[in-house]
């Protein structure tokens, strides 16, 4: 692509997320990265002050949907408490973001490109234990998409409705097979992969069709 279109910026999180802002507010798409999600929260002020509410402030005059954060986030084991959280929570609760987290390579790569492309901003958080473990995904090289907001239920049961969502799959598959070898629990197993806005009416349905 060319220097003038991947480059790196100095080390300032809400200068980059600003940069980001400006570039899709005159009609760009931004890819930003912000390292390690531990340090988004000193882009805060353009991330929810700015990014979030650019199109309701203008009566959508104008937006910058065009943005994508894309930031690690999660706990490997030796990251310490600066290279070791999870912000979703934080970015869950502003109105106005897209806050998206796979569970592997594959859903990766269709929600990272369904996420550019949507017309409103991203959070697109990625799971950092992900990156080294030994996952069996066969990734299609063609160009593919998973919609956001819409959840994927992993795996089908009759007993119990159990939630999740990025790395946190992986210990979750392996409670629901411990459940229903050693107690017989039939687990429903669901990936929201879009936090916000999460799938109301799959959970709904499998919570209503389990009871638990």
């Amino acid at each position: 692509f060319g220097s003038d279109r991947v480059f790196n910026t100095p080390l300032s999180e809400n200068g980059i997320a600003g940069f980001a802002v400006g570039y899709a507010a005159a009609g760009g798409t931004a890819i930003a990265e912000i390292q390690f999600a531990d340090y988004i929260f000193p882009a805060f002020d353009q991330i929810v002050n700015e990014l979030a509410k650019f199109r309701y402030r203008s009566g959508n005059q104008w937006n910058a949907g065009g943005v994508t954060i894309r930031s690690p986030c999660g706990a490997v084991g030796h990251g310490g408490h600066y290279h070791s959280q999870s912000p979703e929570a934080y970015l869950a609760h502003t109105p106005g973001l897209t806050v998206v987290m796979p569970r592997g390579p594959v859903t990766g790569k269709g929600l990272l490109l369904a996420s550019i492309r949507s017309p409103d901003p991203v959070i697109f958080l990625e799971p950092k234990a992900l990156y080294r473990a030994a996952v069996d995904d066969d990734v299609p090289t063609g160009d593919y998409e998973l919609p956001l907001g819409r959840a994927d239920v992993m795996r089908h049961g009759t007993d119990v409705t159990v939630i999740g969502w990025g790395g946190q799959l992986r210990a979750l598959e392996t409670a629901c097979d411990m459940a229903q070898e050693r107690h017989g629990i039939s687990c429903e197993l669901i990936d929201l992969q879009t936090i916000v806005p999460w799938d109301v009416e799959t959970v709904t349905g499998s919570v209503l069709k389990t009871g638990k």
